[in-house]
């Protein structure tokens, strides 16, 4: 008799021992997820480059691929600094959308009393709630180019005219 009792504790302690590490190998059968965080980084202001105005005033645009043009009594000059469209840096995992949304408008100021209106946008993925996808590889970068209109009155002073805007980046 004692010999069953030994041979039937040895078995349940095997049984127990099995199913505690069958539990433990199933906790660790799955990876971790990678990180759910958006960073985004401003990495080049937007500029307009140099350029004269005349008496009746007029628009500077630099698109989001650095192109510029002008309307009006607005002369752009091909002297540095060059003008470029300001670039965002988006870091996300697993292709998720960004929605960015942003003021349309903002001011410039040159310090001396000047300012002139910058509308914001568009991007290289659209205008105010664009939404884009990221790429899939968690290390790798999507740069988002961001374009303006300088909207200039004739009777703006000269100088150097700076100011901010503010996108918002969300993801879905």
């Amino acid at each position: 008799m004692k010999q069953r009792n030994t041979t039937k504790w040895f078995f349940k302690w095997l049984l127990l021992a099995a199913t505690f590490l069958g539990c433990v190998s199933l906790a660790y059968a799955q990876p971790d997820l990678p990180p759910r965080s958006l960073t985004v980084i401003a990495t080049q202001s937007i500029h307009f480059g140099t350029l004269c105005v005349g008496a009746t005033g007029g628009t500077t645009t630099v698109s989001w691929d650095g192109s510029r043009s002008s309307t009006g009594d607005v002369v752009l000059l091909a002297i540095a600094p060059t003008a470029q469209p300001a670039i965002f840096e988006v870091t996300l995992c697993q292709g998720r959308n960004v929605i960015i949304t942003f003021s349309p408008t903002t001011t410039l100021t040159n310090g001396t009393g000047g300012s002139l209106t910058l509308n914001i946008g568009p991007t290289e993925q659209g205008g105010n709630n664009a939404s884009f996808t990221t790429n899939n590889d968690c290390n790798f970068i999507t740069p988002l180019r961001v374009g303006g209109t300088l909207v200039i009155p004739g009777s703006a002073p000269s100088g150097t005219y700076s100011g901010s805007f503010d996108i918002t980046f969300n993801q879905e």
